[in-house]
């Protein structure tokens, strides 16, 4: 009984630890004093329409907004078809394999953006959104891999065969057994490469260039001299985009797997 309650307790404390930071800052961004103060003297609003009316915001938003989700599609994309090989091949080399997808995670990401901006900015010289989009498909990639590769082991692939025997194709086997099973690490995989992406700070800094800027980028160099509740209410309205796209996505996968 004792023992339960030191578990019920220190868990108490680390959801405490959890949340109450955030519930600071969603009350310091309706503070109505142009310095960030808790607990707040008087409600407004106006910090939330400072975030939708500077244009820097809105631009970089869009633009994170734009690179997050379409350098977490062609991940998936890349990701789960090669976490798939690693997961029914039995060569040798799978282990070293998964380790050079997974090497970016390890590797620090000021060191990333700086050969990223050696290669793909003095190099090769695209585009820069070319190279935002390049450089957050490798910082995205090996989340996919690891989490529906971590699905995929759990998955039993003996249903898959029985699908062959039965008729169906690889392909049609992979589509209508494999995928509908492992829904919800893919949804995991989405989630957790978006939001690595959309936060990302070191490799975006190397890889940003005139009149293309990622909102984290800007919202430092805001932050650099400004600090007042707008920060605040850019930190709440993230976490709101962050909850809502999670129940898209998981309510979309989830239909998904249904109509399969």
């Amino acid at each position: 009984m004792r023992k339960n309650k030191l578990l019920t307790g220190f868990a108490l404390l680390v959801f405490a630890f959890l949340i109450v930071p955030l519930v600071i800052i969603t009350v310091t961004a309706f503070g109505e004093g142009s310095a960030i103060t808790f607990p707040i003297e008087s409600f407004s609003v106006k910090w939330f329409v400072n975030v939708f009316t500077l244009k820097s915001f809105r631009s970089s938003f869009l633009t994170s907004l734009q690179i997050g989700l379409l350098a977490t599609v062609i991940a998936l994309l890349v990701g789960i078809p090669a976490a798939y090989a690693l997961a029914r091949s039995g060569m040798k080399g799978r282990g070293f394999l998964k380790s050079v997808f997974l090497s970016p995670t390890i590797v620090p990401g000021i060191v990333i953006g700086f050969v990223l901006y050696q290669f793909l900015v003095l190099t090769l010289r695209i585009p820069v959104f070319a190279g935002l989009l390049a450089g957050h498909f490798m910082v995205t990639l090996p989340y996919v891999i690891r989490v529906v590769g971590s699905s995929l082991d759990q998955f039993d692939f003996s249903v898959e065969e029985a699908a062959w025997s039965l008729g169906c194709t690889r392909s049609g086997a992979f589509f209508r057994v494999v995928l509908p099973n492992i829904t919800s690490g893919i949804s995991a995989a989405f989630m957790l490469a978006f939001i690595n992406s959309f936060n990302n700070i070191p490799v975006s800094m190397f890889l940003t260039g005139p009149g293309v800027s990622t909102f984290p980028a800007t919202l430092m160099n805001y932050i650099e001299y400004n600090y007042d509740p707008t920060v605040s209410a850019v930190s709440v309205v993230l976490m709101a985009v962050t909850v809502l796209l999670m129940v898209i996505v998981d309510k979309t996968l989830g239909i998904a797997a249904l109509a399969k």
